[in-house]
């Protein structure tokens, strides 16, 4: 009786792959149905699924997937990426493309910092905020905090001197830190504390880089 059941159960899977086989075979080209939902990406594309496998591609330039740290951006309109690097904490750079005649120019840094077993998200931001060119740990008086887009950061100035302003965004994800940097050089008058620091390129760039951040 066995026999009989399992015999029966072979002829029924065998006749309903024959089927499907022969329908692929006979309708190569059929349209497969997909999903209608859509993926947003960082700059705000919106990408439907293709293909048989009713995927989604890959979200065009000016976005950005750092697979090193699992985040992905929109890169600001007029900066270009940048290689090689000597520090090896920086996983990502990006330059502004047009310098003024003055010399002016932005760069923005991400980089990365674990934090050790035996220490925390707090502690790996301070001892990695080391202020130029004094070359000293910047007093944890001057952190502030903010919100951009669904992150918060911690925020620090690591340089304001000799034209120079590095403005450093730090984001806690649990195992490790981010760190954004927006960098203005030549700025001429980098020492005026009425200087609105939001108006210069690196910091509008990277406020925006920020603001389409996904990503834990």
């Amino acid at each position: 009786m066995k026999s009989l059941f399992f015999g029966v159960l072979i002829l029924v899977v065998v006749g309903v792959g024959g089927l499907i086989y022969r329908n692929a075979v006979q309708h190569p080209n059929q349209k497969v149905a997909c999903p209608v939902d859509a993926e947003i990406c960082p700059n705000g594309a919106s990408l439907a699924r293709v293909g048989p496998s009713c995927s989604f591609p890959a979200c065009p330039p000016p976005n950005v997937t750092l697979s090193s740290a699992n985040v992905s951006y929109a890169v600001p309109a007029g900066f270009n990426s940048i290689t090689g690097s000597s520090d090896p904490s920086v996983i990502a750079e990006y330059d502004l493309a047009n310098a003024s005649s003055t010399g002016a120019g932005a760069s923005l840094f991400i980089r990365k910092y674990s934090i050790a077993a035996s220490s925390t998200a707090l502690a790996t931001i301070e001892q990695t905020a080391v202020g130029y060119p004094s070359g000293q740990l910047v007093s944890p008086n001057a952190f502030t905090s903010t919100v951009i887009g669904f992150h918060r950061f911690t925020i620090v100035t690591i340089e304001r001197a000799s034209g120079a302003i590095d403005t450093a965004y730090y984001l806690n994800r649990g195992s490790d830190v981010l760190r954004f940097d927006a960098v203005d050089y030549n700025v001429a008058n980098w020492n005026d504390p009425s200087l609105r620091l939001s108006a210069l390129p690196a910091q509008q760039g990277l406020k925006y880089l920020l603001s389409t951040l996904q990503g834990d």
